[in-house]
């Protein structure tokens, strides 16, 4: 595993809130924070209202871009892990009870019912499959400090 790949990992588990970047049919771009968790194969997972924009726009195409960091971190210092990923509502019975699990352990608090996202509930789960996973690199161009990117592997297998 490299370093870069460490790295990611650690943003990951550290950080419990996403940004999910979508965008709707018209082109018109939305930015969400949510709170979330991740399986062994990182996909994330988050509970959103079926009426917000960001799963309207998860509907429509199924596209989305993350974004994980510590906003606290001081200028020039912050790591980032940025996932190109494919986005949907879970709807199959077993991965909704997993994905459920999952964000309450993140938590450290006492699960509630399935039927919390089920249903005439308002909310739902939803997924982020990456596709592609990124982390923010520094370099220096002369005087200058600019961001750049290296592509790192989460999983072991690819």
């Amino acid at each position: 595993m490299t370093a870069e790949t460490r790295k990611a990992k650690e943003i990951i588990s550290k950080i419990i809130y996403v940004t999910v970047a979508t965008v709707s049919k018209a082109g018109e771009p939305w930015n969400s924070p949510v709170y979330s968790a991740f399986d062994e194969n990182y996909i994330f997972y988050w509970v959103s209202p079926t009426a917000t924009q960001h799963s309207k726009n998860i509907k429509e195409n199924g596209k989305a871009f993350l974004v994980i960091y510590d906003s606290t971190a001081p200028e020039g210092t912050g790591d980032g892990v940025y996932i190109k990923a494919k986005a949907s509502e879970v709807r199959d019975l077993r991965e909704l009870a997993r994905a459920f699990k999952l964000l309450y352990a993140r938590k450290n608090k006492k699960m509630r019912g399935i039927a919390y996202v089920l249903k005439k509930s308002p909310l739902r789960i939803y997924k982020a499959v990456p596709e592609k996973v990124w982390l923010n690199t520094f370099e220096k161009i002369g005087e200058h400090s600019v961001d750049g990117r290296i592509e790192v592997k989460l999983k072991k297998n690819s």
